[in-house]
C-alpha cells in the first residue's frame, strides 16, 4: 500500500494542487472542488475519449469478419488468436482502445483516495469538511445510515445509465458484466471516504452527458451494411418493374434457329 502511494505520489500532488486551485477560484465548500476536479480530469483525456469511441464503432463495423474469424478457428484457439491479431493489424484497430479512457481514471481515482486521508489536507478542510447533507468528505458515511443508502443508491443508478447509454449495440456478455460491477462495487465503497463517492457520482453524470453528446457527433455505424456503397446505388428502371412485378430474371428464351436450305438435287 505504502508502494503504491509513493509511485502515485506525482498525481496525489497534482491532484491536491487542482484541489487547492478550485477552492480558491470558487470557494466554499471543498466538495465542489473535487466536482471541479472530475471535471478537470474527464476534460484532460477527452481526446482519448473520442478516439475510443472511433476505435469502438470501427470494431462493431468489423465485427461480422471477426465473427467468421472466430467460427472458422474454433477448434483451434491458437491458431484463432493469431488470425485474430493478424487482422487488428491489417485494420489498424485496437480492441483495447475503448478500455483506455476507464484505465487512465484509475490512478486519479487511487490518488484522491489517498489524498483525502493525507495529514496535509486533512488539515486543510478543518472546519470545512461537510459538502451538503455530507458532514465530512474526508470520513467515510458508515455512521449515517440513510445518508449512505442514499449516496448508494445515486452512485448504482448513475452507474447503470452510464453503462446503459455506453453499451448499446455492444456484445452482450460484456453488458452483463457491465451492468453487474455497480453492484459489485457497493460492498467496497460503503468505506470509502464521502469525497469518492461524490467523485464517482460525478463521474457517472458525465459520463452521461458525454455520451448524449458523443451520439450525436458519431452516429453509431449501420452494422447491417446500411453504409454500403452498393446500396444507395440507382437501380434500373426495367429492373425495377420486373422486380415489383415479380416476374422471373431468368433471360428471355432465344429465338429458334432457321434451317438452312441445302443446295443441289436430293439424292
Amino acid at each position: 500500500m505504502l508502494q503504491t502511494a509513493m509511485i502515485l505520489q506525482p498525481i496525489v500532488d497534482a491532484s491536491e494542487s487542482v484541489l487547492k486551485f478550485w477552492h480558491d477560484v470558487v470557494g466554499g465548500s471543498w466538495g465542489w472542488s473535487i466536482i471541479l476536479l472530475t471535471f478537470t480530469i474527464r476534460i484532460l483525456i477527452l481526446p482519448l475519449t473520442f478516439k475510443s469511441v472511433k476505435s469502438m464503432q470501427k470494431l462493431q463495423v468489423l465485427q461480422p469478419e471477426m465473427k467468421k474469424i472466430q467460427e472458422r478457428y474454433k477448434d483451434d484457439r491458437q491458431r484463432m488468436n493469431q488470425e485474430m491479431m493478424k487482422f487488428y493489424q491489417e485494420n489498424k484497430v485496437n480492441p483495447l482502445g475503448s478500455c483506455l479512457p476507464l484505465l487512465l481514471q484509475i490512478p486519479f481515482f487511487i490518488s484522491l483516495f489517498y489524498l483525502l486521508r493525507s495529514d496535509s489536507f486533512q488539515e486543510d478542510i478543518a472546519g470545512n469538511a461537510s459538502f451538503g447533507p455530507i458532514p465530512d468528505l474526508a470520513e467515510p458515511l458508515t455512521g449515517h445510515t440513510a445518508l449512505l443508502v442514499f449516496m448508494i443508491v445515486l452512485y448504482v443508478g448513475t452507474q447503470l445509465i452510464a453503462t446503459m447509454i455506453t453499451s448499446i449495440g455492444g456484445d452482450k456478455t460484456q453488458q452483463r458484466i457491465m451492468f453487474a460491477l455497480p453492484f459489485v462495487f457497493v460492498i467496497p465503497i460503503i468505506n470509502f471516504q464521502a469525497g469518492l463517492i461524490v467523485y464517482w457520482i460525478t463521474t457517472n453524470i458525465w459520463t452521461i452527458g458525454q455520451q448524449l453528446v458523443v451520439r450525436k457527433l458519431y452516429p453509431r455505424p449501420d452494422v447491417n451494411g446500411g453504409s454500403d456503397s452498393t446500396a444507395g446505388a440507382a437501380v434500373p428502371a426495367g429492373a425495377a418493374a420486373v422486380a415489383a412485378n415479380g416476374a422471373s430474371s431468368k433471360a428471355p428464351p432465344t429465338s429458334p434457329r432457321k434451317k438452312k436450305k441445302r443446295s443441289g438435287r436430293r439424292r
